[in-house]
């Protein structure tokens, strides 16, 4: 039975993972998008192998912070201790997308970092985006990677495998996944033609604290 508490998280989580297929980010059932009721302790994640066309708000699955299945009639993703590593150690962590999109993925492919490149990089995560070495996915092994080598940015590749973005909301999550990709694909062209530069420190520093404190409307969000 469905909990009405959870009914906004739901809809949230459901739209996500629409997005990132709509947005061309994963294909069939790859990848997923989760989020956390914080108060109850209780994730929303998409189920494993489920094709996003067919996937309902109901078909969610929800699941508590150790693992255990609370509702749902389908297996959660297979990502899901993964998502669940990053929220039992980040507590300002509201929602996790995983994606394989193509571009951000062609970097984790080489093992290679995104610098500062672009100052849309600048304003949405405040520093390159790091890549962590290529780890297996038994246990904690992923999201103990993550941890290990992220910076203040919301994402981080994983070496031959694909990318991780959070934030405090699905809708945020989300956000960081489109974002990441965008980015890739401009710098993926810009080495194609030449050697682009990386802004200086202070200059990601100065449009960073602008985009997080000034730019946008004082009553609605960046989101």
């Amino acid at each position: 039975m469905t909990r009405p508490v959870l009914a906004k998280l739901r809809r949230e989580v459901w739209e996500a993972n629409l997005q990132i297929f709509h947005g061309g980010l994963v294909t069939m059932h790859s990848g997923n998008a989760s989020g956390i009721d914080r108060r109850q302790g209780l994730i929303l994640i998409k189920p494993s192998g489920m094709d996003y066309e067919r996937l309902r708000p109901q078909d969610l699955v929800l699941m508590d912070l150790e693992g255990r299945q609370v509702e749902g009639q389908w297996k959660p993703s297979v990502d899901f201790p993964h998502h669940a590593y990053l929220y039992r150690h980040c507590p300002d962590v509201g929602g996790v997308v995983h994606t394989h999109s193509n571009y951000a993925t062609a970097f984790a492919l080489l093992g290679q970092p995104i610098p500062a490149y672009l100052t849309a990089i600048a304003d949405e995560f405040g520093a390159g985006i790091p890549c962590a070495p290529y780890v297996d996915n038994e246990g904690d092994h992923i999201g103990e990677a993550i941890l290990k080598h992220r910076n203040r940015a919301p994402a981080i590749l994983l070496a031959n495998h694909g990318a991780f973005t959070w934030g405090r909301t699905p809708r945020a999550a989300l956000k960081a996944a489109v974002m990441l990709e965008d980015v890739a694909k401009t710098c993926y062209l810009s080495l194609a033609l030449g050697k682009p530069q990386a802004l200086p420190g202070e200059e990601v520093e100065k449009w960073y604290r602008r985009y997080h404190t000034t730019y946008g409307q004082k009553t609605g969000n960046r989101e």
